[in-house]
């Protein structure tokens, strides 16, 4: 069980690590309101947007490289699909440090700032299979867990660990692209 649910670990960490360094980046700078001397340098949009979330998902990537590196000391765990495992990361802290800027920009408090990853991801990433298995559900629930989106990220880095996933590997695949690109067109917008 222990090495079962280090994946599940790395991406609840990965998830909301990535989230709270890119909306704490992009917001404090509004918040103590130096955002103008940022936005009067002669950088594109698309350079500061590659700066914060660039610095946020790298941040976010070692954490998890730390918490596997630390993991590997208590149980053995074995990476059968290791450029998967290092994709779902990369592409997992890329988004999450994407969706982190969105609501950077969008909060206007710092309660606002904690209101999606507290109360919306973290819940997404216990119910989404981080420390279980779905099948383990009643088949009502396994029905219902497949609307989470989460499960499919776990269940995708799972699968790079032991081979075997909840979901096709495909749709978890599709599911972490569709997630990076929904954010990348919401920051362009």
């Amino acid at each position: 069980y222990g090495a079962f649910i280090v994946p599940g670990l790395i991406m609840l960490t990965v998830m909301t690590q990535s989230i709270s360094n890119a909306s704490f980046g992009i917001y404090f700078p509004k918040f103590i309101g130096t955002i103008y001397e940022l936005l009067s340098a002669p950088v594109s949009f698309f350079e500061i947007v590659l700066g914060y979330v660039g610095a946020a998902a790298t941040k976010s990537l070692i954490i998890g490289v730390v918490i596997l590196v630390t993991a590997s000391f208590f149980v053995d765990i074995e990476i059968q699909h290791p450029f998967a495992m290092a994709a779902f990361m990369v592409l997992t802290c890329l988004s999450f440090a994407l969706m982190g800027f969105i609501i950077g920009i969008w909060a206007k408090s710092f309660e606002q700032l904690q209101l999606v990853p507290l109360l919306i991801v973290t819940p997404l990433v216990f119910l989404g299979g981080s420390f279980y298995s779905i099948s383990m559900l009643p088949p009502i629930w396994q029905t219902i867990t497949l609307f989470n989106p989460v499960v499919y990220l776990i269940s995708g880095f799972r699968w790079a660990f032991f081979g075997l996933a909840d979901v096709p590997i495909g749709l978890s695949l599709l599911a972490i692209g569709g997630f990076t690109a929904l954010c990348m067109a919401v920051i362009w917008w």
